[in-house]
């Protein structure tokens, strides 16, 4: 019996025909390879219920690979309008299960983008594909059960600082808010000579699932500007990184159980955390001006 897909032609005459010229300025790399975006959307797991969410999908070659994958509803954020066509197209193909949305996805937050339980998976723009994160995960912390897991490509040296540990190079601001709200892996590299063009360096698939309650109790927001003070200034201590804080360090590390005198890459999760409790206490206890 023959599939949905099955009259779709190939993706290269899709995109020779609509003029889909990959834009660098959009951070657009093309992923062509059939077996390669059959791989990404097996690896999202079971996508028969919800929503699925692609931002970045072009001319919809991952698209393809997530519907003939079963997936219910796949909800793609295009802010090319040249794609525009080529998606209808693909709609067409598989009616009723395919939405488009032309939009920034900057701009948009995971609760409105269709029904629950919610995966994202994409290509990601390069040029966006850090804030975009940032964006979901403290989403995530407002609430956890915004997004059931993130199937997402990134440049491997974005997808190394993901899961990276503490007293190495890739340890970051990224790295302590990933890995306080999710469980990360990285499932496998894609070489740069699978995408047309071709980026700068490979890239990596990764799997990000959404903790039940983030790993360590504080408030997201006095979480990334502690990180953000200690990781402005790696390199010192963090009597000296802190200070930034507008507190005393001395008094912020002790109360957090922290030596003053460790640096950032050499503390874990837990102890961040521990900082950013103890910040939200000491602006609590401040008299009023």
């Amino acid at each position: 019996m023959p599939e949905p897909g099955d009259s779709l032609p190939p993706l290269r005459e899709t995109i020779a025909r609509h003029d889909l010229r990959a834009r660098r300025s959009l951070g657009q790399h093309f992923l062509l390879d059939l077996n390669l975006t059959g791989r990404i959307a097996r690896a999202a797991g079971d996508l028969s219920a919800g929503t699925t969410v692609e931002v970045g999908p072009g001319p919809g070659g991952l698209t393809r690979a997530l519907l003939a994958h079963g997936a219910r509803h796949v909800l793609a954020v295009e802010r090319d309008s040249r794609c525009l066509a080529a998606l209808e197209e693909l709609a067409a193909a598989y009616p009723g299960r395919l939405e488009t949305v032309e939009a920034d996805a900057l701009e948009l937050r995971l609760d409105a983008l269709g029904g629950t339980p919610r995966h994202v998976v994409a290509n990601l723009p390069y040029n966006i594909s850090t804030q975009l994160l940032v964006n979901w995960l403290l989403e995530v912390a407002r609430n956890p059960g915004v997004a059931d897991g993130f199937t997402l490509m990134f440049q491997k040296e974005v997808a190394d600082r993901l899961v990276a540990r503490p007293n190495t190079k890739d340890y970051g601001r990224l790295s302590v808010l990933t890995q306080w709200l999710c469980q990360t892996r990285v499932l496998f590299n894609v070489p740069k000579s699978a995408f047309t063009p071709p980026p700068k360096i490979d890239s990596s698939v990764v799997q990000l699932v959404p903790r039940a309650k983030p790993a360590y109790p504080a408030d997201p927001e006095t979480l990334q500007q502690v990180t953000a003070a200690a990781f402005g200034q790696r390199r010192k201590m963090l009597r000296q990184s802190l200070k930034s804080l507008a507190v005393d360090p001395a008094a912020l590390t002790a109360a957090a159980g922290v030596t003053p005198t460790a640096r950032a890459e050499t503390l874990a999760v837990a102890d961040f955390c521990a900082l950013a409790r103890a910040l939200a206490q000491m602006r609590e206890s401040r008299p009023n001006a």
